[in-house]
C-alpha cells in the first residue's frame, strides 16, 4: 500500500525568497575571470559540489584566488596562460567543471590528467573531445574510449576549416567549445552538425562571454564565429544570477494566492 500525504491548501502567501546564485553560470564565470586579464570580482557564486571542484582545480593551475567571508570571489586572471603546466585534477562528479576544463587545458601547453569519480568515467565526452581533435588538439584516453579519465598534452592548434561538433547530445559540449576558442587567438568556425538544443544555455554562454569583451557571431544557430586576436578582459565585479527555473515554483505561488518577492534573477 502507497503512502499517502494530504496537504491542505493555503488561503495565502506572502514574504521575499532570495535565490541562490546558478551553478553552470557560476563555473561559466570562474573560468572566464580565471582565463581572461585583469582582477575580476565574483558576487553571490553558488557553494555547491561542482563550483568547489572547479575552484580546487583552478587553485592546482596557480591561478590567484581568494573566497572572501561574505562568499564573493576575487580572481587575478592569467590571460589565458595557466602557471602550472603539470598537473593531476580530481574532479569528482562535475561535469560544468570537467567539460569546460577539458576544452580549456587542451590549449593551455600544458601535461593535465583529468579524473573524476566513477560515475564521472561513465559520462560521455567523445563529441567533445573528437571537436577539439579538429583543432590538432592532443587527448588521451585512459580507460574507455569516449569517456574520462583524460590525457591532455602539449600541441600546436591548428585550423583548417569549419570545427564540426553535434549539437543534439549536450549544450555543455558546444559551450566548452565556445569558452575556450579565444585561447587559440584565431578565427574560428564552429558548426552545428543536426539540430541544437537547449538554446537558452549556449544565449547564457554567448552574453557571458560578451561581458568578459568576445562578441560571438551566430548564425542562424548553425554556425558561430569567434572573431581572432581577441582575448578576455575582465568586467571588474560580475554578479551571478540566480537559476531562474529555481523561481518557478515561488512565482507560480505568488500569481496564485498572494505577494512573493523574488530576488537573484537578472533583467534578462
Amino acid at each position: 500500500m502507497t503512502n499517502q500525504k494530504k496537504l491542505k491548501a493555503v488561503q495565502s502567501v506572502s514574504g521575499q525568497v532570495t535565490l541562490p546564485g546558478s551553478k553552470s553560470i557560476t563555473n561559466r564565470i570562474l573560468l572566464l575571470s580565471a582565463i581572461a586579464d585583469g582582477t575580476t570580482t565574483i558576487i553571490g557564486p553558488l557553494v555547491s559540489d561542482d563550483t568547489l571542484h572547479m575552484i580546487d582545480a583552478l587553485k592546482k593551475l596557480q591561478v590567484d584566488l581568494t573566497q572572501k567571508d561574505n562568499g564573493d570571489i576575487l580572481i587575478h586572471g592569467t590571460r589565458g596562460n595557466f602557471k602550472n603546466k603539470s598537473a593531476e585534477i580530481f574532479l569528482g562528479n562535475a561535469g560544468t567543471a570537467f567539460r569546460p576544463l577539458t576544452a580549456a587545458l587542451s590549449f593551455s601547453k600544458g601535461q593535465y590528467t583529468l579524473s573524476g569519480l566513477p560515475r564521472m568515467h561513465e559520462r560521455p565526452i567523445k563529441d567533445l573531445v573528437d571537436a577539439l581533435l579538429q583543432l590538432n588538439a592532443d587527448i588521451t584516453y585512459l580507460g574507455q574510449e569516449g569517456y574520462p579519465p583524460l590525457k591532455i598534452s602539449p600541441s600546436e592548434i591548428m585550423i583548417n576549416g569549419p570545427i564540426k561538433i553535434r549539437g543534439d547530445i549536450s549544450s555543455q559540449f558546444l559551450t566548452s567549445l565556445l569558452m575556450a576558442m579565444p585561447l587559440t587567438k584565431k578565427e574560428v568556425v564552429i558548426e552545428i552538425v543536426g539540430d541544437l538544443i537547449s538554446k537558452p544555455y549556449i544565449d547564457i554562454t554567448l552574453n557571458l562571454m560578451a561581458r568578459f569583451g568576445i562578441h560571438v557571431k551566430k548564425i542562424d544557430w548553425k554556425h558561430f564565429v569567434i572573431p581572432g586576436s581577441s582575448s578576455y578582459v575582465s568586467p571588474g565585479e560580475i554578479f551571478v544570477e540566480g537559476d531562474a527555473s529555481s523561481a518557478s515554483y515561488f512565482l507560480a505561488a505568488g500569481a496564485l494566492a498572494g505577494d512573493i518577492e523574488v530576488k537573484g534573477i537578472g533583467r534578462k
